[in-house]
């Protein structure tokens, strides 16, 4: 069982940082997953008898890293499942991309179709049925000539199914080791990390805003470049 980086607990919510490789919750390879890992550690660490209750709030696409937040009551789980609806819920991504960008910064904005057989998403005009309007905000932190690549911050309006990757890639800058939508380090381990996550306390009602950033090893030695993200 995968060990846990636990960044905040309380008697509401545990905040946790979620490995790549791992999926949010389980599927059909019967991997570990982060719910029945955060299960186990709140079992384990309270000596509690029986199903632990556990509430999975929002997911992260399995190759994927970063914050995670789980709901430790219902009450708690509702109120954030609340905050994800409304908007309230922020989370944040650095990526590292194909080529250079003509602007430091700028928004995304396409009409996305799901195809559940394939478990993928593409661009589409507006007004194809069944496609869901993404939105996102990029910022440039660091363009690497040499390699011709370059470290995105990264803020989504909407929470579609692919979204960063599949506009990214739409937009002629695909992430770095994204296996489905890529051009870039294939083989390699997909460079997406939500590194931070900005929530209302669905008890105390208090804003809070946690952060975990990449190992700065491989393709993430980029970060020690920047200064301030």
């Amino acid at each position: 069982m995968q060990k846990l980086n636990v960044i905040y607990e309380d008697n509401h919510i545990i905040v946790v940082e979620k490995p790549v490789n791992i999926p949010s919750q389980g599927d059909k390879t019967g991997d570990d997953d982060m719910l029945s890992i955060v299960k186990k550690y709140i079992k384990e660490k309270y000596n509690k008898p029986g199903e632990v209750y556990l509430g999975l709030v929002h997911r992260l696409d399995r190759p994927v890293g970063g914050v995670m937040v789980f709901a430790k009551t219902s009450k708690a789980a509702a109120r954030l499942s609340d905050e994800v609806r409304q908007k309230q819920f922020q989370k944040k991504y650095l990526a590292i991309v194909d080529g250079k960008f003509e602007k430091e910064k700028g928004t995304l904005q396409d009409y996305l179709l799901k195809n559940e057989k394939l478990n993928t998403s593409k661009v589409v005009k507006e007004g194809t049925k069944n496609s869901k309007l993404a939105v996102l905000d990029y910022e440039v932190l660091k363009y690497n000539e040499e390699i011709d690549l370059s470290l995105l911050k990264i803020n989504l309006h909407t929470g579609r199914h692919h979204q960063i990757r599949v506009q990214l890639a739409n937009s002629g800058h695909s992430i770095c080791g994204d296996q489905k939508y890529g051009t870039r380090g294939r083989g390699k381990q997909i460079c997406l990390w939500a590194y931070q996550l900005t929530l209302i306390h669905p008890i105390t009602r208090e804003i809070m805003k946690f952060q975990v950033l990449p190992k700065s090893e491989g393709s993430w030695t980029i970060l020690k470049e920047v200064k301030n993200i």
